[in-house]
């Protein structure tokens, strides 16, 4: 070796490290950008060169080189947001979107999780990317093939009839007894007080139901339910139609004991022994709300009634009923297990799609194509796709994962890379005068 050769050891380091300050620029670039993830670069020496001497043969080195440039895929902070649909991942996942302009022809993977939905339902990145994932079965299961995740904006949700009521009263235990019974052409004097709710059946079209109570004896009550003729085959508009009836049973301190015979008690009229379960109801008759509108003829209503009996105003604590109208989709959303929620004008929300997650058994091998993309290479392996619970990863809505460019860090690697850079540049200076004299030996 001549001294010229250290001229090449000084290049090399000149080279390397210049390509080293280009990785800590990039990342400083990106110390905002949203998923990016930091690179970092390994140098290696270059083979050495045998020399013999007085010792024996040794060996001197011939520079150094660039082994290869990492991507560092640690967990970034979260970043809350007001956006429902910025997903932040935390595990090794990757979401996967893919090129709409292709026809979806190659699935990309990404960290940045600013996603929206377009004019048309679609879930897309900022770079209109298609977000992928699963359509669900009936019973919420995942299945098919991988597919963009889309919301039919101008959907409905289908009715869903009353079939319970809940109905938490008391019954004045002063009330005057009405021994006659109950007249449903003439309820107001033939009760002692009644509550209202309305009821929706299969067409999602609402119709009031109310229950009359009417103290027949002391702790004993007639409820009676009705509907408006008018709304049910055979009756007539503005008439009282009786589509339930029974009775009602209390103790002497005002506790409700039996409904329509039925004990409430393992041990009759025992209020300390075990309640029966499933708790008795009361419940309209078997095919009297045959509604005129052609809605399903078999509805059937429970009515759980939570009712006492103290010497206080008769009142309606609280009342609620299941079933809802048909609804239009307002809003969507996803959820932490990936779901996307549509949720509807008649306040109930439905899963409509999935969204999965893929992993990696060598993520630092995926090829970096741009906009906080990654694509699958030989050496990243294929990828492993599972939803939310199977290992691929967590979901947090509301959140996007920042940059996870320490910049301090970065700070640090730049100092020494440009010492690194100087001291080259010198071993080069140095050569070259070291050069310059044996030139001048001639002289």
């Amino acid at each position: 070796m001549g001294v010229s050769s250290a001229l090449y050891s000084g290049v090399s380091g000149l080279n390397a490290n210049a390509n080293a300050m280009s990785v800590l620029g990039d990342n400083l670039a990106n110390a905002n950008t949203v998923g990016f993830k930091s690179s970092r670069t390994i140098f290696g020496d270059l083979l050495s060169s045998s020399v013999s001497g007085s010792g024996g043969t040794s060996q001197v080195g011939r520079g150094v080189g660039l082994s290869t440039i990492d991507t560092v895929f640690s967990q970034g902070t979260f970043e809350n947001t007001e956006t429902n649909t910025d997903l932040a991942v935390e595990g090794a996942g990757f979401f996967i979107v893919s090129d709409p302009s292709t026809g979806n022809a190659s699935n990309n993977y990404t960290r940045a999780g600013s996603f929206r939905f377009d004019a048309d339902g679609f879930l897309v990145n900022p770079e209109g990317y298609n977000v992928m994932g699963y359509e669900l079965d009936a019973d919420g299961n995942a299945v098919g093939d991988l597919t963009p995740i889309w919301a039919n904006t101008e959907s409905f949700t289908p009715a869903e009839p009353t079939a319970n009521i809940d109905l938490n009263t008391n019954l004045d235990s002063d009330s005057v007894t009405i021994a006659t019974g109950f007249d449903s052409t003439d309820p107001v004097t033939t009760s002692n007080t009644a509550t209202s709710i309305q009821v929706f059946d299969s067409l999602g079209s609402t119709h009031l139901m109310t229950t009359y109570f009417t103290k027949t004896a002391d702790q004993t009550w007639e409820w009676n339910t009705v509907v408006d003729g008018g709304e049910v085959t055979g009756g007539t508009s503005g008439e009282l139609e009786v589509v339930g009836s029974g009775t009602l049973g209390f103790d002497s301190s005002g506790d409700l004991i039996t409904i329509d015979g039925n004990d409430l008690y393992s041990i009759s009229g025992d209020t300390s022994s075990d309640p029966v379960y499933p708790r008795p109801t009361a419940t309209t008759n078997l095919g009297d709300l045959d509604w005129v509108n052609g809605a399903s003829q078999d509805q059937q209503v429970s009515i759980d009634m939570q009712t006492s009996q103290y010497a206080s105003p008769s009142v309606v604590v609280s009342q609620e009923q299941d079933g809802y109208g048909t609804g239009t989709l307002v809003k969507l959303s996803v959820d932490e297990l990936g779901n996307v929620i549509g949720n509807f004008s008649n306040g109930t929300p439905r899963e409509l799609m999935r969204i999965p997650l893929a992993k990696f058994t060598n993520p630092s091998a995926l090829t970096k194509i741009g906009s906080n993309m990654y694509a699958q290479s030989t050496s990243s392996g294929v990828p492993v796709v599972g939803t939310i619970g199977s290992g691929v990863g967590s979901i947090f809505t509301n959140s996007l994962e920042l940059s996870n460019v320490d910049m301090a860090q970065e700070f640090v690697k730049m100092i020494t890379t440009q010492r690194g850079f100087s001291a080259n540049s010198k071993t080069i200076t140095t050569t070259d005068e070291m050069l310059a004299e044996v030139i001048n030996l001639k002289r």
